[in-house]
């Protein structure tokens, strides 16, 4: 019974992922509202980590499912103890596979505007951007994202 429970809690908890974010995908929220284009060079590009935040969702699923399991270990109090050093060991763990889940390449991308001005952005790495390169910034007021 408690294995039944500890699976349907896992279907749930995975209908919670998100998609991955990148510089060429847009959600619909996005689409057909204008943007400001602004041209220019690519100075430099670094490599940097982008973190999601954290949800909890992993805490919790390794709490339950490290309480269910130890909870299956001997009897009486033996079982209440060992349910509660799994729920604890199983958050902990489920605590850090969220956090490297939630880690993504990224490129802070410095571009020099044909107006002289330097903007730096910070987005998904999934396209590879040159110092001298032409590109653009396209901006809605709230997010700015840098293509070819």
């Amino acid at each position: 019974m408690k294995t039944v429970a500890a699976l349907a809690l896992i279907g749930i908890l995975a209908g919670c992922a998100t998609p991955p974010e990148s510089g060429s995908v847009y959600n619909s929220y996005q689409t057909m509202n204008e943007q400001v284009v602004r041209m220019g060079t690519v100075e430099s590009v670094r490599n940097v980590s982008i973190a999601s935040p954290e949800s909890g969702v992993g805490t919790m699923t390794g709490a339950a499912l490290g309480g269910l399991g130890g909870s299956e270990i001997g009897g009486g109090k033996g079982s209440i103890a060992t349910g509660i050093i799994g729920a604890v060991a199983g958050g902990l763990v489920g605590q850090q596979v969220e956090r490297g889940a939630g880690r993504r390449n990224g490129f802070e991308i410095t571009v020099k505007l044909d107006s002289g001005e330097l903007r730096a952005i910070t987005q998904p790495a999934d396209e590879l951007f040159r110092p001298g390169e032409r590109v653009r910034l396209l901006s809605n007021g709230y997010n700015t994202r840098v293509t070819h």
